[in-house]
Order: C-alpha cells, then sequence, then structure tokens
C-alpha cells in the first residue's frame, strides 16, 4: 500500500474507496457490504462516506460493513452545506456517528461551500474534536480562493484536506489547487478517480492499456495514484472491482506511458473553475 501524510503526520492509504450511490438497493446490499470489507482485508481501508449520499443509507451500509473492524479503518464522513452552522454541524455529526454506529469520525468534512461562515463551522469541527467526536476536520470542493479563504479564518490552517474532482479528464486543479495545497502540505483527495466508468468510453485509452496489458480502468486509476499528495477514493460495489483498483497499486507507470496518456488527456494551460460531480 501507498501511504500519504496529514500535515499532523498521520498516514492513511492513498487508495481508498468512496461509497457515492451505495447503500440504496437492497437488493445489492450484501454485496456491497462485502465488497467493502474485502477491501479493508487488503489494505485499502481508508472509507469515504457522506450524510448525503442515500440520504444517510451510505452510512449505515458503512456501518454494517465495519462491525468488528472499526479499528482496522479511517472514516471520513462529510456534513451538508446547510447544516454547517456552529449547532446545525454537531447535530449532523451525532446522527451521523448513529448510523455509522461508532463513536468517533476520523475526518470530517464540509460537504461544498455553503452559505454559512467559515468561521462557524470551523468552531463546530474544533468542539467535535474536544468531544473526541472527531480526530480531523477537512472541506470538500473547494477552490483555491476558497482554500485561501479558509485557512486565513481562525482555526482554519487546520484544515486536513480538500475532497475535489480529479482524474484524467479532470485535471484543471493541476494548474493552481494541487500545487497550492502541496505547498502547505494540505493531500488532496480525488473522487471519480475513473470519472464514474465514463473514461472507459475513451478508445485511445482502452488501445494504450491494450498495449501494455493492463484493465483501462486499472491505467487510469493508477495514474492518479502517480500523483503525489493525493488519495484516491474509487467505488467499487463488486468484489472483482475492488480487487481490480487494488492491483492499480502494482502498476508503476514510466514515462512513456505518462507521456501518452498527457497526449490523450492534455493537463491545463490556464485557470480553469473548479469542476464538481
Amino acid at each position: 500500500m501507498k501511504f500519504v501524510s496529514f500535515s499532523d503526520g498521520e498516514q492513511v492509504p492513498a487508495l481508498g474507496m468512496g461509497t457515492w450511490a451505495m447503500g440504496e438497493s437492497r437488493a445489492l446490499r450484501e454485496q456491497e457490504i462485502r465488497s467493502l470489507q474485502r477491501g479493508i482485508e487488503l489494505g485499502m481501508s481508508l472509507i469515504d462516506t457522506a450524510e448525503m449520499y442515500g440520504d444517510g443509507a451510505a452510512e449505515t451500509l458503512v456501518g454494517k460493513a465495519i462491525a468488528g473492524r472499526r479499528e482496522q479503518v479511517f472514516l471520513v464522513s462529510k456534513v451538508y452545506p446547510h447544516h454547517a452552522s456552529r449547532q446545525g454541524t454537531i447535530a449532523a455529526c451525532e446522527r451521523s456517528l448513529t448510523r455509522l454506529a461508532t463513536d468517533c469520525i476520523d475526518l470530517y468534512l464540509l460537504h461544498w461551500r455553503g452559505n454559512v461562515p467559515f468561521g462557524e463551522t470551523i468552531a463546530a469541527f474544533e468542539r467535535l474534536q474536544r468531544d473526541g467526536k472527531i480526530r480531523h476536520w477537512g472541506a470538500s470542493n473547494l477552490d483555491p480562493a476558497d482554500m485561501a479563504e479558509l485557512v486565513a479564518t481562525p482555526g482554519g490552517d487546520r484544515v486536513a484536506t480538500d475532497q475535489v474532482l480529479y482524474n484524467l479528464s479532470r485535471r484543471g486543479i493541476e494548474w493552481d489547487l494541487l500545487p497550492w495545497c502541496g505547498e502547505r502540505k494540505i493531500p488532496l483527495m480525488a473522487y471519480s478517480p475513473i470519472e464514474q466508468a465514463r473514461l472507459l468510453d475513451e478508445p485511445r485509452l482502452q488501445k494504450l492499456a491494450a498495449q501494455i496489458g493492463q484493465p483501462a480502468a486499472q491505467l487510469a486509476l493508477a495514474w492518479v495514484l502517480s500523483r503525489r499528495n493525493v488519495i484516491a477514493i474509487p467505488k467499487a460495489a463488486q468484489g472483482a472491482h475492488v480487487d481490480e483498483n487494488y492491483g492499480a497499486l502494482a502498476c508503476p507507470l514510466g514515462d512513456d506511458v505518462l507521456q501518452a496518456l498527457d497526449a490523450i488527456f492534455p493537463p491545463p494551460r490556464r485557470a480553469k473553475p473548479l469542476e464538481m460531480l
């Protein structure tokens, strides 16, 4: 397993698991639980979820998957921006803890920026830390200007991460956000690192993957994992996909492959608005 360090020195797996759209089908419930448990067994022990996903259903599913395995897991969840007031954040966290069947979330994120001032949300995060309800806090879907404002807010310099959309076809953050966070030793978390499988429709990616003898999805994920200070959280609702994602760790990419990927998916040449899904 490759690891990424937070600013306080704590290391977490660079390859974790996302849960967007999981927990919403009763027919798939046991399969999804087994997939998460398979990932934990392989060392992909960072699990990302949110109160938004399935209106809490994903958190409940994660709670079932980690029962008896909580100490092996680095657990991430998120608060809605409209819940992110001083009291609203605390109440939302308590609800998430109940659904997750745990007494502490390892990393609690503001899901995206809303109308609540950052100072209120940070104060709530600090209260939750003092009470032992969360260990770290961070943000999601904040662009460089938002991150600069957050860090300038009292207490904001303790932000652990920014979780953003990042994959071969969504490279805008390389122009500004990625280097800005790198200078401050703030790792990024990449959600949808395979663009919810839409990347697999790119014939040039398929051809390149065939030439080097690995699945296209694995190649796309290996590229994200090759980025410095980036944590990838692909969703995999089937055990076979979990195994394939894990295999991306064993796919070092040579300069020739990286150059070929740059030709197919060019890096940004100017600043772009932060993309979201």
